[in-house]
């Protein structure tokens, strides 16, 4: 498949923040929710949105199956105003199906669940980019055991994709120690995330990194400089994975900047000009 020719799908991992709180006007996330509102101006208008979120795992690849998802408030003990937040996009149960129908067809057990909302790894970035709520989206699943192999696998499979006018979003977090975070306004150096985000900005962007090596940093993942640390559970890590191993070349950084008083980065995958 020609890169310039035949490539219409967009590929963006990003970093979605803590819960609801980009909604919520929390200055810690102002840098992201600025980000994520002028991202749009980078794509050029998809026809439809896949969303791999941190926040649903399940034993075999999962699709979002509903025309109209209902809404997932994932997240406990804050303000009663972060469960009145509302992303009322339609689904794509097709393109649910059909992704499906893929990984299938590359040895990969998929299934559908018709009833699942949008998790706020999926409404928090969509709301923040396309408050229109008018374009159909659906949602993969991790899969439990957080095996790096197979979300590399995954990716793999899904690039059919890349022949249709698709934005794919990995929605997780390029940092993700809870303990860590800083909360409310103090921000600390922090060396161990910065040579782990380094490592991460090398790994995905450098040209000279060949989709094999690439391939195989992100497998030892655990090997990078204070890999779990910035990880001690790699869920927010693994989307990227999928982003990576669908493209199949570097990513342009596209954002570097402070989450919660943490550096966070956010890449994008692009194969026409906008």
């Amino acid at each position: 498949m020609s890169d310039t020719e035949a490539n219409q799908a967009q590929i963006v991992y990003l970093s979605h923040g803590g819960g609801p709180l980009p909604i919520l006007g929390d200055p810690g996330h102002k840098a992201m929710v600025d980000f994520m509102r002028q991202l749009p101006s980078q794509l050029h208008q998809p026809d439809a949105i896949v969303v791999i979120s941190a926040h649903w795992e399940e034993r075999q690849a999962t699709l979002l199956g509903a025309a109209n998802p209902p809404m997932l408030y994932d997240y406990y003990g804050f303000p009663e105003e972060a469960y009145q937040i509302n992303y009322p996009g339609p689904g794509d149960p097709k393109l649910a199906q059909r992704i499906a129908a893929i990984l299938e067809q590359n040895g990969i057990p998929a299934r559908i669940d018709p009833v699942r909302g949008f998790d706020h790894g999926h409404f928090i970035p969509l709301k923040l980019m396309y408050s229109e709520a008018d374009i159909p989206s659906t949602q993969l699943s991790l899969l439990q055991g957080l095996d790096p192999a197979k979300h590399l696998a995954m990716g793999r499979a899904l690039r059919e994709l890349l022949s249709e006018n698709i934005l794919i979003i990995g929605s997780g977090f390029s940092f993700h120690n809870m303990r860590a975070f800083s909360w409310g306004d103090k921000v600390s150096p922090d060396p161990a995330n910065d040579a782990f985000q380094d490592w991460l900005m090398d790994t995905i962007a450098n040209p000279v990194v060949s989709p094999e090596e690439r391939e195989e940093r992100l497998l030892n993942w655990e090997e990078a400089p204070y890999a779990r640390y910035c990880h001690p559970r790699e869920e927010h890590l693994l989307p990227l994975f999928v982003c990576a191993a669908l493209a199949k070349k570097p990513g342009k950084v596209i954002f570097d900047d402070l989450i919660f008083g943490k550096r966070g980065l956010a890449f994008l995958w692009q194969w026409d000009t906008v």
